[in-house]
């Protein structure tokens, strides 16, 4: 059966522009947050396929969204290298060992012996392509990692952070260690993400969620260069396969002209604007995107984007969105509007 986004993807005509949110299986959903307290942790869920494809799934059937996005995390990649990660409450995610030498990088493994450990994350999108094809529907699954760069952050910064001090000192003082990890955890999230395919994911996405960090006439040396030649890798191998690219963050590197490479589909996010990115990219590529996430606090003013990017796209080589993810105190109600919205504007006669 044909998917309306992954048509959607490669610039087909649909009989509508599709929709899905990213973070759409998360806190917002009562039903999410009920499975999560039975996995017991937030990792947990994570490395228990059932329960992780179920939450995978609930968008689907409570929103009404036409892809559904695996449930996983894109620190499980770091953490199957040797590192020890922990989610802690009110804090996010931490590493205990951050990666401040080459002796610490080479004590982790890469390649081929890290991607094969990940067998939790492909038993779930086996599990998933099996309910997916029994449901009979046209709805696509999408798989996806971070970014090298945004990986590489919190391998070196050891959590979440706000200045990135330390991995832009190792940037600009120790340029070669930061190519070396960014160069082992891009040969692993090539194998990641091929391995995804192989399980059954329909399209892929990267997301490079830190990329803000980086200053524009570094951004491509630093970040865009590795995901451009995983992207490659993957459209080499698997050109039935789109790639979704999402770089947050980067309207200045939009606007000088210096995005490239060979993938599918731009995630443009909600800080550039929509006009920009399609006289820039558009020709190139799908623009997926960009409502602003806050808007969802407002029926009113997510009819008013929908409209106005509809305006824009005139339905046309694009797929709604966020321009990044949903945030946990989103009504329900509101989340399902903005998909109904983004179907009714978008209807083809």
């Amino acid at each position: 059966m044909s998917k309306i986004f992954v048509d959607a993807c490669f610039g087909e005509a649909t009989p509508y522009t599709p929709v899905w949110m990213m973070r759409q299986a998360g806190r917002y959903l009562p039903e999410y947050m009920k499975v999560r307290a039975e996995a017991g942790s937030f990792l947990d869920l994570c490395h228990d396929p059932e329960k992780a494809a179920e939450v995978t799934l609930q968008p689907l059937d409570i929103v009404g969204v036409d892809a559904a996005i695996l449930f996983s995390d894109i620190l499980v990649i770091p953490d199957e290298m040797g590192m020890d990660l922990s989610f802690v409450k009110g804090e996010g995610p931490k590493f205990s060992d951050p990666i401040e030498t080459r002796e610490d990088l080479d004590r982790l493994i890469g390649g081929e012996e890290a991607a094969a450990k990940l067998t939790y994350v492909y038993d779930t999108i086996a599990l998933l392509r099996k309910r997916l094809d029994a449901r009979g529907d046209d709805k696509a699954l999408i798989g996806f990692t971070g970014a090298p760069w945004t990986l590489a952050t919190y391998m070196i910064e050891g959590q979440g952070t706000k200045t990135y001090t330390i991995s832009k000192k190792m940037m600009y003082s120790n340029p070669e260690l930061l190519h070396a990890i960014l160069r082992k955890v891009t040969d692993v999230v090539k194998l990641y993400m091929e391995k995804q395919i192989q399980s059954g994911v329909d399209v892929v996405q990267i997301f490079d969620s830190w990329a803000s960090a980086i200053e524009p006439s570094k951004y491509d040396e630093f970040s865009w260069r590795y995901m451009v030649e995983i992207a490659e890798y993957l459209k080499e191998k698997y050109p039935h396969i789109p790639v979704i690219m999402f770089p947050k963050g980067i309207a200045s590197f939009i606007e000088r002209g210096l995005v490239y490479g060979n993938f599918d589909v731009f995630g443009v996010d909600w800080g550039t604007p929509m006009a920009m990115a399609k006289e820039k990219l558009g020709e190139r590529y799908v623009l997926q995107g960009n409502m602003e996430p806050c808007r969802l606090y407002s029926k009113e003013a997510t009819t008013e984007c929908v409209e106005a990017l509809q305006d824009i796209m005139g339905g046309e080589r694009h797929i709604f969105n966020l321009g990044h993810g949903i945030l946990p105190d989103v009504p329900v109600e509101n989340a399902i509007h903005f998909v109904d919205e983004c179907h009714r504007v978008s209807q083809k006669a």
